[in-house]
């Protein structure tokens, strides 16, 4: 019996965070090993990120950011849970332990940010994107993945990234705190997968999402024999 067919994804992610980083990425496009990137439209080089993207007609998602850089959305104008005193999001470790405390107001994650990331895409790419995901994975953060399903419906956005890594606990090759952050948010995305596929236990919404990552566990160690293992 032949083997079903797999389709390789191969996103690259941070697609805007700075011109040389972005050169890299739209080589490994041109060159085939890349099939798609997901842009941070808060990145320093968000606007000429978008016009590669045009030029040589890359599938774009949006790396929707709530960690990292200033805000595009209206906290910027003033206080909010989801920024530091000096207007800055809190960091990928920063904001986890904020929610975790109950000091981020989740309203505000999709009023004061998310929807203007959306809206911001929008403007740069001139059509919607195609896939949303998160950046460091803020979307499969407990409160978050709720309010990111929500968004994506009332979007018509139909495609997401879970981070469902089998096998990350034993990555012996990584430090204890990348393993830890590993494991942590493949707990995260396993608890996600109700609120993604029932978006608030309401089975009238398509979001899909990959059957298998290779991620946490291989950040920089992409090549022949680990794509094989994993399709």
């Amino acid at each position: 019996m032949a083997r079903p067919r797999v389709r390789l994804v191969v996103t690259a992610d941070d697609f805007g965070y700075c011109p040389r980083r972005d050169e890299g990425i739209v080589e490994a496009f041109l060159a085939g090993t890349v099939t798609s990137v997901s842009l941070l439209v808060n990145g320093t080089a968000a606007e000429s990120a978008a016009e590669l993207a045009r030029r040589h007609s890359i599938p774009t998602g949006l790396h929707a950011n709530l960690t990292e850089g200033r805000p595009v959305g209206p906290a910027r104008h003033g206080s909010s849970t989801l920024l530091s005193p000096e207007g800055f999001f809190l960091g990928k470790m920063g904001f986890r332990e904020a929610l975790a405390s109950g000091d981020v107001a989740l309203p505000q994650v999709r009023k004061e940010e998310l929807e203007a990331q959306l809206s911001r895409f929008r403007d740069l790419l001139g059509t919607a994107p195609a896939h949303v995901d998160g950046h460091q994975h803020v979307h499969v953060l407990p409160g978050v993945c709720q309010v990111f399903a929500q968004l994506l419906q009332a979007s018509g956005v139909h495609f997401t990234r879970l981070p469902l890594e089998r096998g990350v606990g034993s990555c012996a090759w990584l430090e204890a705190p990348a393993r830890a952050f590993a494991i942590t948010v493949e707990r995260d995305a396993r608890a996600a997968v109700d609120p993604f596929s029932r978006h608030g236990y309401v089975l009238s919404w398509d979001i899909a999402w990959p059957t298998s990552q290779c991620d946490l566990g291989h950040t920089g160690e992409w090549g022949e024999e680990l794509i094989v293992m994993w399709v």
